[in-house]
């Protein structure tokens, strides 16, 4: 039945999405859209409670300040350049390096802790338009991106560009396409009960077109959250958002 879905999708033609680009809060029923809005309903709201607290225990005001002030637009600039690594690392990988350099226990890659002091820090820039950085060293990094969201993969051999720029707006198995703009993560999907991360949507995506899913962390994930977010820039950033 996937299967046959599938090919009726790839029968409808190709539909350029249309600009204004559109994030996935303004595709969403009014109603859902009410629940992201109201903190006391947005599930993913708990998750940042403990980051929070994950903030205070690892002291991480000792070094960054009063995290309303400091972090103030930071995860609208990730991923970013570091220099001593030599590649582009996204907002969790850098809370990772940071524990590192401290000596302290590095939290598992989408692990509920990292998950949750991630959606903590993103929520500092909640309304913030997104701003990636203007580095030339960056640049290879943001390209390779490109090519992997151009790049045909799987078993039905389609490509991110044409689910989401080609199909945007069409319907696949009863639920809108949306432009695939990273806007809201870390974010709760209704479907997974939880939240999760881009990472995860990426590597979602990738079992849907019956490709192999890249491991966590791997290099493509995060050359494609770079060009997403080079593609999303002056967007507002809604996270932790909600979708379906």
């Amino acid at each position: 039945m996937r299967f046959v879905t599938w090919l009726l999708f790839l029968m409808l033609g190709a539909a350029v999405a249309a600009e204004p680009r559109r994030s996935g809060y303004e595709t969403m029923s009014p109603a859902l859209q009410q629940m992201q809005r109201d903190d006391a309903s947005n599930p993913a709201m708990l998750s940042v409670q403990e980051g929070q607290v994950l903030w205070q225990q690892w002291n991480c005001a000792r070094c960054h300040g009063e995290a309303g002030r400091s972090l103030r637009g930071v995860a609208a600039r990730y991923p970013a350049f570091d220099a001593a690594l030599g590649r582009p690392l996204n907002l969790a990988q850098r809370i990772q390096q940071c524990r590192r350099r401290d000596g302290a226990p590095v939290p598992a890659s989408d692990s509920e802790a990292l998950l949750s002091l991630t959606a903590f820090v993103a929520l500092q820039s909640r309304g913030q338009p997104i701003a990636p950085p203007d580095d030339a060293r960056l640049a290879p990094f943001v390209e390779r991106g490109r090519a992997l969201f151009e790049r045909r993969i799987g078993q039905l051999n389609l490509s991110c560009a044409q689910c989401h720029e080609q199909r945007a707006g069409q319907k696949l198995g009863g639920s809108l396409i949306p432009q695939g703009h990273p806007t809201g993560y870390p974010l709760y999907r209704l479907e997974w009960q939880a939240l999760g991360s881009l990472q995860r949507r990426l590597r979602n995506c990738a079992s849907g077109v019956r490709a192999e899913p890249w491991a966590l962390d791997a290099p493509e994930l995060v050359e494609l959250e770079l060009y997403l977010m080079r593609r999303a820039a002056g967007m507002a950033m809604d996270a932790p958002a909600l979708r379906p």
